[in-house]
């Protein structure tokens, strides 16, 4: 217990009395919030960060603290003119469909195809497990685009094997 004392009490005994009477500058606040940052960062093992988030244009703990990092967007927006027209090429067993989620039959594939296949953690604890219509309801807002409702499926069985919305 001693040793958890005299350990915790680390920081604030290094840190200089204020003459503003607050116990903490601004400087001060951002050292100890990357000295918190960094041993939550080395506490994680290896097995348990987050390898894909890690390697994607997304705020970082490693970053957290760091004034130099501009706040913004990360690129610019590409203008219209720049973007594909054209759909990329599927495997030839594949083809790409518009979901007309209006369609009872297509609302019940996507659906299906959610609830058995989504699951949003590693344990499978947490399974998408909404009601059809509320499903209907998220992605058919009033003034919605049916076009940006986009499927794939396979060309022989007509199975629907993803959904892009």
């Amino acid at each position: 217990m001693a040793d958890h004392d005299s350990n915790s009490n680390l920081l604030v005994d290094n840190q200089a009395p204020n003459p503003d009477g607050n116990s903490a500058s601004e400087n001060e606040s951002d050292v100890s919030i990357v000295y918190l940052t960094r041993q939550v960062q080395e506490s994680i093992s290896l097995a348990k960060r987050h390898k894909f988030w890690e390697a994607q244009h997304v705020g970082q703990f490693k970053d957290l603290g760091d004034s130099s990092l501009a706040e913004g967007q990360i690129e610019p927006p590409t203008p219209l003119s720049e973007v594909k027209q054209e759909p990329y090429n599927l495997p030839n067993l594949y083809e790409w469909i518009t979901c007309d989620m209006e369609s009872n039959e297509m609302c019940t594939e996507v659906y299906n195809l959610l609830s058995n296949n989504y699951v949003e953690d590693d344990d499978n604890m947490f399974r998408f497990n909404y009601s059809k219509e509320f499903l209907h309801w998220v992605i058919c807002p009033p003034g919605h685009y049916k076009s940006w409702h986009i499927g794939v499926r396979v060309k022989s069985s007509k199975k629907l094997v993803a959904f892009i919305t």
